[in-house]
């Protein structure tokens, strides 16, 4: 519907723009993206008309948009400019309703129906129908913008051009507003075209987006193709991490400060407090993390780490909050800690620092195998809680991708049952080798500082001592429970 063909333009003589080429189709949203100074509000202005184009075409439903009176350009085209400057009192209404303009028609033009509509439901959308009738010059910054946005969909044109329409917009009315604007594109088969400053914002709404340097196209194509870190790196010359939304499948970015710590935390055994309560060590840093923890289970950061011990009869509504107001009540702030409980008595964990080259970990496993199982085969129904959890935390005191955590959880997790197949523990509904606990969790830390460690599979240094760290405490922490317990292996229904 839109077509642009290497058009070519800008100020005075200076070509600002360069043979630039590209289209929207009828329901495509697409996003121009770029540093400031690249070009994006130029090429939106020689598409508009606002600026001559010197060389190439811009076509309109394929014909030449040159051809087309103002009044008829308008009809197939809304645009909303970047910057509004108004010495006028009109109401609300009255702004919006001049979008209405290019409809009416003869000498002595009428409000119609289909313009009454087109107003209210261009005001509705944008989140002003409440204040129609306030002037436009006692109107803050935010709300004057989606004033004009509300002007430019009255217009009802078949292509919207956006220069920062979340310009002076809060975040719920971002959200708001471009969910309208990508409606219109998919419901009425509008073709939107909108510079976007924010580019999580673009990646999140576009179909499509062009990144913009030095008035040229530098990448075009979906956000995956584009919202790439080594792209944007290049072309806005900042540090950045690509990562995937955690609902949708489009990218997110990043910004990462300049430089890296220099600075390196670090994990030690002798940093870790025991008592017969808990284990518990505090970094003085936060700690990337993953894990299957009861506080903060997942991926994130945290600097209180916490496995406490609850009676064998606990019980409660509300796990989460419970551990959270235990992590309050022991001086701590649930936001910054990952916790797990368990049954086993903590004050026999195995807490150990292992080192290899330049990779250094520190490992704590408490551990009792009361309610061992063979995950392979054991059905949900007939599981029955027992006392009995293996938690293990492995602390590496190095800098992980993401791919590396995972890894680290896989190695953990390997070693952890290659130690109870070593020793003989099994299942006792199944008879078969056991693969850990109904209950067993896992963190993988680490500082993010120090030496760079890419990879954590068990060919890898790091993975191999993940492996032998996780393996040795697992064992020895299994060993304890057993002397204490007279018990040889884990099936038993309960340590004590």
């Amino acid at each position: 519907m839109l077509e642009a063909v290497r058009i070519r333009g800008g100020y005075g003589q200076e070509d600002v723009i360069r043979d630039v080429s590209f289209s929207a189709a009828a329901g495509e949203f697409v996003g121009i993206l770029g540093p400031n100074g690249c070009g994006k509000s130029t090429l939106i202005k020689l598409i508009s008309g606002l600026l001559p184009v010197r060389s190439g075409t811009v076509r309109i439903g394929g014909s030449d948009a040159a051809g087309f009176s103002k009044k008829e350009f308008a009809r197939k085209v809304a645009v909303l400019p970047q910057l509004h400057h108004n010495a006028f009192s009109q109401t609300v209404r009255e702004t919006v309703a001049l979008g209405r303009y290019p409809h009416q028609t003869g000498l002595f033009p009428g409000w119609k129906n289909s313009d009454e509509r087109a107003v209210l439901r261009a005001m509705d959308a944008s989140g002003i129908a409440d204040f129609g009738e306030k002037r436009i010059d006692l109107l803050s910054g935010g709300e004057r913008q989606r004033v004009f946005v509300a002007q430019a969909l009255a217009q009802e044109a078949p292509i919207l051009l956006l220069d920062e329409p979340t310009n002076h917009l809060d975040i719920a009315h971002q959200q708001q507003l471009l969910d309208s604007v990508r409606n219109l594109a998919k419901e009425q088969g509008t073709a939107v075209v909108s510079i976007f400053h924010d580019i999580n914002l673009a990646a999140l709404y576009c179909d499509s987006l062009i990144l913009m340097s030095d008035g040229q196209i530098a990448a075009e194509g979906t956000p995956d193709e584009v919202v790439r870190e080594d792209i944007i790196s290049d072309v806005y010359g900042a540090r950045v991490d690509a990562r995937i939304h955690p609902e949708i499948p489009k990218p997110q970015i990043l910004l990462l400060p300049a430089g890296k710590e220099k600075t390196a935390a670090e994990v030690r055994a002798a940093d870790f407090t025991v008592t017969a309560d808990e284990v518990r060590f505090e970094a003085d840093r936060p700690l990337r993390t993953v894990s299957s923890a009861v506080l903060n289970a997942g991926a994130g950061w945290a600097r209180l780490f916490i496995n406490r011990r609850v009676d064998p009869e606990y019980s409660t509504v509300d796990v989460r909050e419970e551990m959270a107001d235990y992590v309050r009540k022991t001086g701590g702030k649930p936001a910054e800690t990952v916790a797990m409980m368990t049954a086993v008595p903590v004050g026999r964990a195995v807490i150990r620092d292992y080192r290899e080259g330049d990779v250094r970990l520190t490992v704590m496993v408490t551990a009792a195998t009361g309610h061992a199982l063979d995950a392979s085969v054991r059905q949900p129904s007939r599981c029955e809680w027992r006392p009995g959890t293996i938690n293990t935390w492995v602390m590496i005191n190095g800098r992980l991708p993401d791919e590396a955590f995972v890894q680290a959880l896989v190695t953990a997790t390997e070693a952890k049952s290659a130690v109870l197949n070593r020793m003989g523990i099994r299942d006792p509904e199944t008879g078969t080798p056991a693969t850990g606990t109904a209950t067993d969790s896992l963190l993988i830390a680490a500082t993010q500082s120090g030496p760079d460690l890419p990879y954590a599979g068990p060919l890898t240094q790091l993975g191999a001592l993940i492996g032998r760290a996780v393996g040795e405490c697992t064992e020895e922490a299994i060993r304890r429970e057993q002397a204490h317990t007279g018990k040889n292996t884990g099936n038993s229904p309960e340590y004590q």
